[in-house]
């Protein structure tokens, strides 16, 4: 199996074909090495296996990931241990994670690792080194009780202990607060906190095992995805910039929409093969249901919606790449357009299979939870359509 660095080429980057939006042979090869790793690795027996296990996290499987693949580093700079992919193969893997609904906490760090990445090197590189070698599991902390996933929604409190707390004080800080709906947060060694200052909203590195930190689990509707609730009682933290950078707390929100999108638009896509594959197979009347043109009707919709929300995803992974002004605009669109295409093409292949796909032994309804659920975290649709429709000037 390739490692990452092994599919990175000669430049030791994976880069976007600019202009023309296509694929290349180094991203198809990451696809590739990607995908059969997950079908080895997380068929749907093991993943029900972890479902029903009080971790989904298994550290030799966490550290083959980073050892062998380098997943985890992937986009890690490589002066800290990574490949310095970017956004577009961050979208390649968690397209594929996606499809199969693996539980294990990759995206919650890769959420994590986009802040690190866009902190001070200075403070994050340590950071960085573990997660890109497999030691660490980090997460990020946004919503609180109220379940805001944007700087407004933020109430937990950081104090500075030597410092007024302005947007450059870079001395020790203190935590003091609740977090809700924290994916992975039971199994996180680091926590990536969202918290206010005097002067704003950043984000604080926080150690998971520190004292002052308390963890609950919270019941789920998709049990592929662990959520947690984190109790912050005076934890200290580091800030990864400046305590109230607005900038830079406004582009890693873009970023983990695009990444989100990206996630579902590979669940999407895999509801709709098991939809099509039922439909070629199952026989009424003596014909395959899927020559009835309601079935045709049903799939063909669904091909379309798939087909854009994968545009939309990589659209929006490409932008963030480029630095682009759209980054605004197309990040709350993509997460929506996605959420919205997961749900509907979930919904789509449980009516294809019929009432078989109500039974717990059927993988229907796991994909249908996985995006009800995530179609509510990191910012509903709605949500996100009201801060584009805001930042359009509507």
């Amino acid at each position: 199996m390739l490692t990452t660095g092994q599919y990175l080429g000669s430049t030791g980057r994976l880069e976007a074909t600019v202009g023309t939006f296509e694929f290349t042979d180094d991203h198809e090869a990451l696809r590739s090495t990607v995908r059969a790793f997950v079908e080895e690795t997380f068929p749907e027996a093991q993943v029900r296996r972890l479902m029903a296990a009080p971790s989904a996290l298994e550290r030799p499987v966490w550290e083959r990931m980073a050892r062998e693949l380098g997943l985890q580093g992937l986009v890690v700079p490589e002066e800290h241990g990574g490949a310095g992919a970017g956004p577009v193969e961050l979208a390649i893997v968690l397209e594929e994670f996606g499809r199969r609904l693996v539980p294990v906490p990759f995206l919650s760090t890769a959420l994590a690792t986009i802040a690190l990445t866009g902190g001070d090197r200075a403070v994050t590189a340590g950071y960085l080194e573990a997660v890109a070698e497999g030691r660490v599991v980090a997460t990020v902390a946004l919503a609180e009780d109220d379940g805001g996933w944007d700087a407004a929604g933020v109430h937990c409190a950081a104090v500075s202990d030597d410092g007024d707390g302005g947007a450059g004080d870079r001395g020790g800080w203190r935590l003091t607060g609740t977090k809700s709906f924290v994916p992975d947060g039971m199994d996180a060694d680091l926590l990536v906190v969202a918290a206010r200052t005097p002067a704003g909203v950043g984000l604080f590195a926080v150690d998971g095992a520190a004292d002052g930190v308390s963890r609950s689990e919270l019941e789920v509707f998709d049990l592929t995805r662990r959520l947690a609730r984190v109790r912050l009682d005076g934890v200290a933290a580091t800030p990864l910039s400046a305590p109230a950078d607005t900038a830079a707390f406004d582009r890693f929100l873009d970023a983990a929409r695009v990444a989100v999108a990206a996630e579902q638009a590979g669940g999407a896509d895999f509801t709709l093969a098991m939809a099509v594959g039922y439909a070629k197979e199952r026989v009424q009347f003596g014909r395959a249901i899927g020559s009835f043109q309601a079935i045709k009707h049903l799939c063909a919709d669904a091909l379309v919606d798939v087909e854009s929300a994968r545009s939309a995803a990589y659209y929006g992974a490409w932008a963030i790449a480029q630095d682009s002004p759209e980054v605004a605009t197309v990040a709350p669109l993509a997460k929506a357009f996605c959420s919205d295409t997961f749900f509907a093409t979930a919904q789509t292949n449980m009516q294809v299979h019929g009432g078989i796909s109500f039974t717990y032994e059927h993988p229907a309804h796991l994909y249908y939870r996985r995006a009800k659920s995530g179609a509510q975290l990191w910012g509903s649709p709605r949500a996100n359509r009201d801060l584009l429709a805001t930042r359009i000037g509507l």
